[in-house]
């Protein structure tokens, strides 16, 4: 056996201030998701996940907010997007279709709004609408992007009910989420579906094979490594995990073509699991002709603007990702 894969490489640093922060939230934080932690972990997150309400999302008239249950895929329920927009703005407003991060195991589309609202739509003026999809091991591949492409696919579909402009839809996600939009992309392209003008990937949960360097190098010391990586894989794609021929759309790191796809935008800590597959998939845009921005935010684990929300680099990678969708809503 190789050496070099039997002892872990010394990891990058963690910055500074990110580092106080993992310490002060003690080993809880890196506790990693083993196929035998999984239910109660599930349980424990939905309890400490509280859903804002409508009327917590509409913070005092600031905001239009509204429930939608929407045709699924074929042979799959429907769909429940959560819509919102400044209820200030007029005439049809661009909008940021999201995909909520979770490992695939965990997380809901309201609780991610209030933080996407109060980042970029009123700044913006942009629309937000949040995917509620199915959750692993109880839904596996291809069900999540499924319940995704539905959802975009009716927003897309049915844009003036919603006022916002169809041909101005990005979409995006954190961690699963980033994955999933990835995936979003390439099925939109290769179905011929609805076309986003902009995907914000989120440092993305790209590939399910689990041998990148980062992921031994950062084995036990991110917030989510690759035991967590590999317990949150499998709960996905049951029997086909670890196929040789598993489709791109399950794990866009498989992909061979990623040409004619919309611009990116992929952010990474340097201290993060994901790092290596980010990298890469940038790499493998700019390859095939694409156009992709790409921030290896240095010392950051996964996670660390929610974590550290008012950390120095938390604020430079709030401040990136505007600029980005500032450019991309103004030239396109």
């Amino acid at each position: 056996m190789d050496q070099a894969r039997t002892i872990p490489p010394k990891a990058p640093p963690f910055d500074p201030e990110l580092e106080q922060v993992l310490a002060a939230l003690g080993e809880r934080a890196r506790e990693p998701f083993t196929p035998e932690n999984l239910a109660a972990r599930q349980r424990r997150d939905d309890a400490a996940r509280p859903r804002p309400t409508a009327r917590e999302l509409r913070a005092d008239g600031r905001f239009e907010v509204g429930e939608l249950c929407v045709p699924g895929a074929a042979d799959g329920p429907d769909v429940t997007l959560v819509s919102a927009r400044p209820a200030a703005a007029t005439g049809p407003l661009p909008a940021l279709y999201y995909m909520h991060g979770g490992g695939m195991l965990m997380g809901n589309a309201w609780s991610v709004l209030p933080r996407l609202l109060r980042e970029w739509a009123l700044e913006l003026e942009l629309a937000v609408v949040s995917v509620e999809y199915r959750l692993a091991p109880a839904a596996r591949y291809p069900a999540p992007l499924e319940d995704c492409y539905a959802g975009f696919d009716w927003v897309a579909g049915h844009a003036a009910e919603l006022d916002v402009d169809a041909d101005r839809i990005v979409i995006g996600g954190k961690s699963a989420g980033g994955g999933l939009a990835a995936a979003l992309a390439l099925l939109a392209r290769d179905r011929g579906g609805p076309t986003p003008i902009g995907q914000l990937l989120l440092c993305p949960m790209l590939d399910d094979r689990g041998d990148t360097f980062s992921g031994h190098q950062m084995a036990g010391l991110d917030t989510w490594d690759r035991t967590s990586n590999a317990t949150a894989w499998r709960a996905l794609l049951g029997d086909r995990y670890g196929a040789a021929d598993l489709p791109s759309y399950a794990a866009p790191a498989r992909a061979t073509d990623l040409s004619d796809l919309p611009p990116a935008y992929i952010e990474v800590g340097s201290a993060e699991t994901f790092r290596d597959e980010a990298v890469a998939y940038a790499d493998a845009i700019w390859r095939a002709g694409g156009r992709a921005e790409l921030h290896v935010w240095p010392g950051a684990f996964h996670g660390f603007d929610t974590l550290a929300p008012h950390a120095a680099l938390s604020a430079d990678a709030r401040s990136a990702r505007t600029r980005w969708l500032r450019r991309l809503l103004t030239t396109g």
